[in-house]
């Protein structure tokens, strides 16, 4: 398995959106392994095949303790939502960041598993969290986003200091 180099606000590619998996073909199950060990080793709790420069709809979230309920989402699609819920959500593409958002309670969606079968699923707290965090991305949308202008604005300014910084080290 591979680490993937995971990409940075305000990449411009984080703004691409993902097409459809038509098949899930081999390549789609290596890059599936790859975005689950690059998202363990981050660490992180979800990751979207967006955020390591491939732009086809695929997700990967383990939200559990011990790292070993790994949940796979190809195509995904939300088909209801519920209630309202303000969680304070990070991302592998803005590190160290951190910002209240406002999300959907409860969800249901259905998506495709690594084999290509499909699912539906419902989801609820975190898990219901990081689902739409996730898709998100496959829209071309960061989390920032939703966040006022001069909060994005000190947050971007923040992250490319960060970068020159570390390439001056």
């Amino acid at each position: 398995m591979a680490v993937l180099n995971i990409l940075n606000y305000p990449d411009p590619r984080l703004h691409k959106v993902a097409a459809v998996v038509h098949v899930v073909s081999d390549k789609h199950k290596k890059l599936i392994r790859d975005m689950a060990d690059t998202m363990y080793q981050a660490p992180g709790i979800g990751l979207a095949a967006t955020q390591v420069d491939f732009h086809e709809r695929i997700i990967v979230i383990d939200i559990s303790e011990k790292k070993n309920n790994l949940h796979v989402l190809v195509n995904p699609e939300i088909i209801e939502m519920r209630g309202e819920q303000i969680c304070e959500e990070g991302c592998l593409s803005v590190p160290g960041i951190y910002e209240k958002v406002k999300r959907s309670e409860w969800i249901k969606f259905r998506a495709l598993d690594i084999e290509g079968n499909p699912y539906e699923m419902e989801a609820e707290g975190l898990l219901a969290v990081c689902v739409q965090h996730e898709m998100d991305h496959l829209l071309g949308k960061v989390f920032v986003e939703y966040l006022s202008p001069l909060k994005r604005n000190r947050i971007k300014s923040k992250l490319v200091k960060q970068k020159k910084q570390k390439l001056i080290l």
